[in-house]
C-alpha cells in the first residue's frame, strides 16, 4: 500500500487540465466568475507544482473563513494546517504584502476618502492581524484627500500610547485639516476603531 505524501496533498493525474481550465477561466471572467477557495488555488499552484490543491484551499477557507482571512493569518496559524509547507506560507505572504501596498496606493491615489467602509476596509488590510496594538493616524486636506497615512505607535498585545501633543505635532507639519485616527486590537483582529477630528 503507497504511504501518503509527505505534504498531505494528494496525487491527481487530471490536475494539470483542472490547472489549465481555471487558469482560463481567470483570465476570460476575471476573479468574481472565481469562489474563494478556486481564486486560492491559483495561489497555491506555484507553490505545489505537482499535487492537486483543491482540498486543501478548501480546507484553509474552512478553517479561516474566505480568501482574504487566509491571505493575511498569521503564520504560525496557517502553519497548523496539515499540508500547509513554508513554500506554501511565503506565496500567501507575498499575496498579503501586494494587497496591503496595493490598498494605500489605492487610498493615496483616491481624490478623497469617499466612505468610512473604503477606510474600514483598508485599515483591515494593514492591520487586522498585526500582533501589537498599533495606532495609525490618516491625515487629511480640507477636500478629505488623504495627505499621509503613518504609525504614529505600536505597542504591546494591549497597550500602545498616544500623545496627543505628538499628533498635533504632526498634523501641523504635514498643513492637515482633519484627521482619523485608528487602532487595532489583537486579540480581536477584525475590531478596528476609528476616531475623526476636524484641525482648527
Amino acid at each position: 500500500m503507497a504511504e501518503a505524501p509527505e505534504d498531505g496533498l494528494n496525487e491527481a493525474p487530471h490536475f494539470h487540465g483542472h490547472r489549465d481550465r481555471l487558469r482560463a477561466r481567470f483570465r476570460s471572467a476575471g476573479a468574481q466568475a472565481l469562489a474563494d477557495y478556486e481564486l486560492l488555488e491559483l495561489v497555491l499552484f506555484r507553490a505545489v507544482p505537482r499535487r492537486d490543491v483543491k482540498p486543501l484551499a478548501k480546507a484553509l477557507v474552512d478553517r479561516f473563513g474566505s480568501f482574504a482571512e487566509v491571505v493575511a493569518a498569521p503564520v504560525q496559524l496557517l502553519a497548523e494546517v496539515p499540508g500547509v509547507k513554508d513554500a506554501i506560507i511565503t506565496e500567501l505572504k507575498v499575496v498579503e504584502a501586494a494587497a496591503q501596498r496595493l490598498a494605500k496606493g489605492q487610498v493615496k491615489r483616491r481624490p478623497a476618502l469617499s466612505s468610512w467602509s473604503a477606510v474600514i476596509d483598508y485599515c483591515r488590510t494593514a492591520m487586522a492581524y498585526a500582533d501589537r496594538e498599533q495606532v495609525r493616524v490618516l491625515f487629511l486636506d480640507k477636500r478629505n484627500q488623504l495627505i499621509a497615512d503613518e504609525v504614529l505607535q505600536t505597542g504591546t498585545v494591549d497597550h500602545a500610547p498616544v500623545y496627543p501633543r505628538e499628533v498635533v505635532k504632526r498634523a501641523l507639519e504635514v498643513s492637515a485639516s482633519a484627521l482619523i485616527l485608528c487602532h487595532n486590537h489583537p486579540t480581536t483582529p477584525f475590531l478596528i476603531k476609528l476616531d475623526h477630528a476636524q484641525a482648527h
